[in-house]
């Protein structure tokens, strides 16, 4: 909803505010309706328990100290619930502590991406012209490469790390919400709030910032729940592919990549960081779903 706070009386304005308390409350209210969405937000909710309080669970140590004479205990022997790697590592371990390596890989470059999409986007909408046309020729070179392609190769130039495909993601993500915001701004740019604040002399990044782009924080909201999945996915296949994190620091998609040669005598070393990837990126898109439909003011309960 277009903020008209900026313009409108006290009085009404404390009207303006109750009626957008009241959206977000009605927004709630029909996700809590949706039992899918609330059973992800319920899965993604103890995922994030286990990012959160990882050091608590099992100590960092555990999850990257060998031990060659412990190697492949089966899961639920020893104190093992997860059982062992091939180096003797606790695979539980490796996987809550892998938990934030994969999360901060996901969120990050999410959120980065909308960071500076959403403001390209919104440049190129408000602006239009030379700015509109050279930003969105710029994004649509980058999106003809294929996303993976475009990560390998910037993480093959910059080096394989952490850091590095943090900031190959992040690239990937932007022609994305470049192209979401740019389409929010174009339909909202000629309102008569937005000449209004023109004609009362506020500057154009205000403008853009306070009334512009708030208005595509749904579409936004949605495409980012889904995409944090995605991320956590690709992520985890580059690692896979032993470009991405590097051992010993424990991430899904380089647990898998380790355990590659021993699934077919080992399958429980590939099955739980599988599931791991499986449940977040579940949960991610349930949740995206609800709040699609949450969002949408066309469907009715």
């Amino acid at each position: 909803m277009p903020d008209h706070a900026a313009f409108l009386t006290p009085a009404a304005g404390a009207g303006l505010k109750l009626k957008k308390k009241s959206r977000a409350k009605e927004v709630w209210r029909r996700f809590k309706k949706n039992r899918t969405a609330m059973a992800g937000l319920f899965i993604f909710a103890l995922i994030m328990l286990v990012v959160i309080f990882a050091d608590m669970i099992v100590s960092h140590n555990t999850a990257i100290s060998q031990k060659i004479r412990d190697r492949f205990i089966s899961p639920g022997t020893q104190g093992h619930i997860f059982g062992t790697d091939n180096f003797g590592r606790d695979i539980m371990a490796r996987i809550v502590h892998g938990s934030r390596n994969s999360l901060l890989v996901g969120l990050g470059a999410v959120a980065c991406g909308i960071m500076i999409g959403g403001l390209l986007g919104a440049a190129a909408g408000f602006y239009g012209g030379i700015t509109d046309s050279a930003i969105i020729r710029t994004m649509d070179t980058v999106m003809c490469i294929p996303l993976m392609l475009l990560v390998l190769s910037i993480v093959a130039a910059l080096g394989a790390s952490l850091v590095n495909v943090l900031i190959a993601m992040m690239i990937a993500n932007v022609p994305h919400y470049t192209r979401i915001v740019r389409a929010a701004v174009l339909s909202v740019v000629g309102q008569d709030y937005i000449e209004a604040a023109k004609a009362c002399g506020t500057p154009n990044s205000w403008i853009i910032i306070k009334h512009v782009i708030p208005n595509a924080i749904g579409p936004i909201i949605v495409q980012a729940t889904t995409a944090v999945g995605i991320m956590i996915i690709n992520a985890a296949g580059i690692s896979f592919l032993g470009m991405g994190i590097q051992p010993p620091t424990p991430e899904w998609g380089a647990m898998l990549n380790e355990a590659k040669n021993y699934m077919i005598n080992y399958p429980y070393t590939v099955i739980f960081p599988g599931l791991s990837i499986g449940l977040t990126a579940l949960s991610l898109n349930l949740m995206g779903d609800g709040l699609r439909d949450a969002l949408d003011p066309k469907l009715k309960d």
